[in-house]
């Protein structure tokens, strides 16, 4: 379809927006697959592909053909400095780069050859091997290239606390749990399986640097550490068998039907290896469907330089499918539409009606709601859960007994996933204690999931629309997120990047549960989005806003980030040159099959660690930012 977008920078004709939206849904539907479901990339970093090859080194099943692919793909991931990033576009990350680098070395690169002396010197001008991160350390360490007496003790006794003791497996959250059992069994057994090569290229020689002062909580935990270490080379015998059998039998319970642990790549691969060292062989059920499972995340793709492998952390059906169904709707989609009835047919069938590890905080709630990913029974989330409800409730399905019953329980699951301050976290209640995040163990990334503003935002959103806005939970909601507005009008973004998202997120939320449009904390977040539109008309944060201040706000126009500036602007009822703007930017850049380009990433994982670029972002936001500005209405 082509196109005329008049370029400028007044409004774009109503045809024109129509034109684009009608080739953005066809775009969009070509996507779906027969079984009603959509599913973008889930792209992060070459840290994946690297610990991927070295797990399977590990194992003793890694093969030629998968090591060349994916050693051309960390190759062609590599920066100008010599580094690889977290993100495209983004600053090279000192543990990123040791990991591609030793891979490399795996699949046959000479440290003389012209990438890896640059890798080199990056990785010694941040400070070498001894200033990366201890994920890092612990792969090295596997192979003999790290001393495990380095490395923070974990002991495997932690799965003996109680939920109420701090500490306790429980505290952490979700994603991180389910990899530090599993690291309990493999820091305790103490592997090491020489590679025939060393790292020497990328050490400094720089003593580690000194204890933080005793009386702080992080020169406190230092010693416990130091006491832990002296306790593990002579445990109490029996305990630790003990401790060692229940993290098994903790690990084992929650593997997934599809062989995952929690449908991601960390306790994936750390479980995989502490059931190795434990004795299971490869042909055990659990690691035969682990290893298998591992396969169906592995993108191969034809490129110039030949076949390219790589690896997905996690995956987004879920999320994706929910996102594209309210897209189509928002852009005036039936609710009978064929598409839609699919699609809300395949969600229904992945409604999650068995309680998982949030029932450790909330033992009598009963089950409901939906996680990220195609197989996650233990670990729904509350953002997928809200979002899922906030599609399904606009269609007009044939079962609406069936419908209705998931949407009810979901709403009740989301409610009494509150956490006592009255915002919500992605996956458990009150998973907030931050003295967990003070272990020497815990740098890299989030390790806790207290609420956030985006997924309390949709939590909010979802309850105006069943009509509860002044129910107690809808209203404490309301006020834990006009708390967290920050002072410049602007709310931080966790799950996507950053103050744009998250700016996006709570102003339709905040209008839906009936705050108006002239109330203060809408008017500073109209003038907080006007105040950082770019001169093209788009919006753009680069992820180096999570720990620069410096970028809140500023970055190259994505599609995405346009769209959810949008979003915020059309719910406060803005018909501004802002506006306008925007929606030329999204009409003029709109490409010939209807999508649009998006190489940056939008998504996060970790804030200032670990970011995500979700592939179908480019178009869900897009389309819905441009149907609620056709509509200039409600999406209910």
């Amino acid at each position: 379809m082509t196109l005329t977008t008049g370029r400028g920078t007044g409004p774009a004709p109503a045809t024109t927006v129509a034109g684009a939206l009608e080739a953005a849904t066809g775009y969009l539907r070509a996507q779906q697959v027969p079984q009603g479901w959509w599913k973008g990339e889930l792209e992060t970093n070459v840290t994946m592909d690297a610990e991927d090859l070295l797990l399977r080194e590990f194992l003793g099943v890694r093969q030629e053909q998968e090591t060349a692919e994916a050693a051309r793909w960390i190759r062609s991931q590599q920066g100008i400095d010599g580094s690889w990033a977290n993100f495209r576009g983004g600053p090279g990350d000192l543990s990123t780069t040791v990991e591609a680098w030793v891979v490399l070395r795996l699949a046959g690169d000479e440290p003389e050859a012209e990438h890896m002396r640059r890798a080199a010197d990056f990785v010694l001008a941040g400070g070498g091997l001894e200033r990366s991160r201890v994920f890092t350390r612990i792969w090295l360490a596997l192979f003999g290239l790290w001393s495990w007496e380095e490395l923070p003790d974990m002991p495997p006794e932690l799965v003996f606390l109680p939920p109420w003791f701090p500490l306790n497996v429980y505290d952490w959250g979700c994603w991180a749990r389910q990899t530090v059992v599993p690291l309990t069994i493999v820091a305790t057994l103490r592997p090491s399986r020489p590679l025939p090569f060393g790292v020497d290229e990328l050490r400094t020689g720089a003593p580690r640097p000194p204890q933080a002062r005793a009386w702080t909580l992080a020169g406190a935990f230092e010693r416990l550490d130091s006491v832990l270490h002296r306790y593990s080379r002579n445990p109490i015998r029996p305990l630790r068998r003990l401790a060692m059998r229940r993290a098994a039998e903790w690990v084992l319970a929650r593997q997934e039907a599809d062989g995952s642990w929690g449908g991601i790549q960390p306790p994936w691969v750390y479980s995989l290896l502490a059931l190795h060292l434990l004795g299971y062989p490869a042909d055990h059920p659990a690691m035969r469907a682990g290893l298998r499972g591992l396969d169906r995340f592995l993108i191969r793709e034809q490129t110039g330089d030949g076949w390219v492998r790589r690896l997905e952390a996690c995956q987004s059906p879920v999320w994706d499918t929910c996102l594209a169904v309210t897209a189509l709707l928002d852009a005036g989609a039936a609710p009978d539409d064929p598409d839609v009835q699919r699609a809300a047919d395949w969600l229904l069938d992945e409604e999650i009606r068995v309680p998982g590890d949030w029932a450790v905080r909330r033992p009598d709630l009963e089950p409901g709601g939906w996680a990220f990913e195609f197989d996650n029974d233990g670990y729904p989330d509350i953002d997928d859960t809200a979002e899922v409800v906030l599609a399904l409730r606009r269609v007009a399905h044939p079962d609406h007994e069936r419908l209705r019953g998931a949407i009810d329980r979901a709403v009740a699951w989301n409610i009494g996933m509150q956490s006592r301050d009255g915002g919500w976290g992605a996956f458990d209640a009150d998973n907030t204690r931050e003295v967990i995040t003070k272990l020497p163990f815990c740098d890299f990334g989030a390790v806790i999931d207290p609420p956030s503003a985006d997924v309390t935002a949709h939590v909010v959103e979802m309850l105006a629309a069943e009509g509860r806005a002044d129910d107690p939970a809808c209203r404490r909601g309301v006020a834990w997120l006009l708390d967290a507005q920050e002072p410049d009008g602007s709310w931080f973004g966790r799950w996507g990047a950053n103050h744009i998202y998250g700016t996006g997120g709570v102003v339709p939320a905040l209008v839906a549960a009936g705050i108006p449009a002239s109330a203060p904390a809408i008017r500073r977040a109209v003038g907080w989005l006007e105040r950082h539109q770019n001169p093209d008309g788009g919006w753009g944060e680069d992820l180096r806003s999570y720990t620069d201040p410096a970028w809140i706000g500023r970055g190259t126009s994505t599609a995405s980030q346009t769209a959810w500036a949008l979003l915020a602007l059309l719910a406060a009822g803005e018909r501004s040159g802002a506006v306008e703007r925007g929606v030329r930017r999204l009409v003029d850049t709109q490409l010939p099959d209807g999508s649009w380009d998006e190489p940056e990433f939008t998504g996060t994982g970790f804030p200032g660690a670990f970011y995500i670029r979700y592939h179908l972002y480019r178009m869900v936001f897009p389309i819905s930012a441009l149907g609620r500005y056709l509509r200039r209405g409600s999406p209910r």
